[in-house]
């Protein structure tokens, strides 16, 4: 395995540090990036969610990608260049992920006014499905609630959930280096398309540009199809190849007109 690049080495450590201050100088409350409309959102957020991370499992997926992937495309374009290409793809990660986002919560927003306005056990389920909770625990509830929509304590309790619900949709962050990862994941698989890979979960050689199209292909339908509970941004992850696609071309295309 090659060395590690200055970049790629720069940016492994305030992913990590980052990680390990977070409770101390890096709360999530202000350095993750939130909704818009959130009490908690600050610009800067959509710069800072880049490096930091929920926990460590999250935290070595990227940084592994990272160091694999990224000391290659480093060597190719440069320190500065690299370090571009992480910045826009991350951005524009947060950009598609925040637009997305907007307009789900802003789904569950309107589905919790309507519901508070007519409380009704269909409108209560198909409420939490639309905000993507996770009805395992509900279930029970759920069934009294629909044995009985009349019962007053029933729609009591779920009045007080929905009102707590746009709460929570509107103050869940997103974090995380993984729009800029895909970006380089994305950028690896244009550059290097015909590039053996050997995956640990698929022990069988697997050119780069089939390994891109699946692992987007699979992002898409994931995000598509976001089963309950499901926390995994996967349009950002989407986002992040979608710029570094645009990117690529726009370089391509100067180095093309400048020869």
């Amino acid at each position: 395995m090659p060395p590690i690049t200055p970049m790629v080495r720069n940016l492994l450590i305030i992913n990590v540090l980052m990680y390990f201050l977070s409770d101390r100088l890096f709360p999530t409350e202000l350095f993750a990036l939130h909704d818009m409309r959130s009490e908690l959102f600050r610009p800067h957020q959509f710069v800072t969610h880049m490096f930091m991370h929920a926990n460590l499992m999250h935290l070595f997926g990227n940084m592994f990608s990272l160091f694999i992937f990224g000391p290659l495309l480093e060597r190719y374009w440069g320190e500065k260049r690299f370090l571009i290409f992480y910045l826009v793809t991350g951005l524009g990660a947060s950009l598609l992920y925040s637009s997305i986002r907007y307009y789900e919560i802003s789904l569950v927003l309107d589905g919790v006014t309507a519901y508070m306005q007519n409380p009704d056990p269909i409108d209560f389920k198909n409420l939490l499905e639309t905000a993507g909770i996770n009805m395992r625990n509900m279930e029970s509830f759920l069934v009294e609630f629909n044995r009985n929509p009349t019962n007053a304590s029933a729609i009591m309790q779920s009045k007080a959930y929905a009102s707590g619900l746009s709460e929570v949709v509107l103050n869940s962050p997103m974090l995380g280096a993984s729009g800029a990862v895909f970006g380089i994941l994305m950028a690896f698989g244009m550059l290097f398309p015909n590039t053996e890979l050997m995956l640990l979960f698929f022990p069988i050689p697997i050119k780069a540009k089939y390994f891109v199209f699946m692992y987007g292909a699979f992002e898409l339908y994931s995000g598509v199809n976001r089963m309950p509970g499901d926390n995994v941004a996967h349009f950002a992850h989407l986002g992040g190849m979608l710029f570094a696609f645009i990117l690529l071309k726009l370089w391509e295309r100067r180095r093309n007109n400048f020869y």
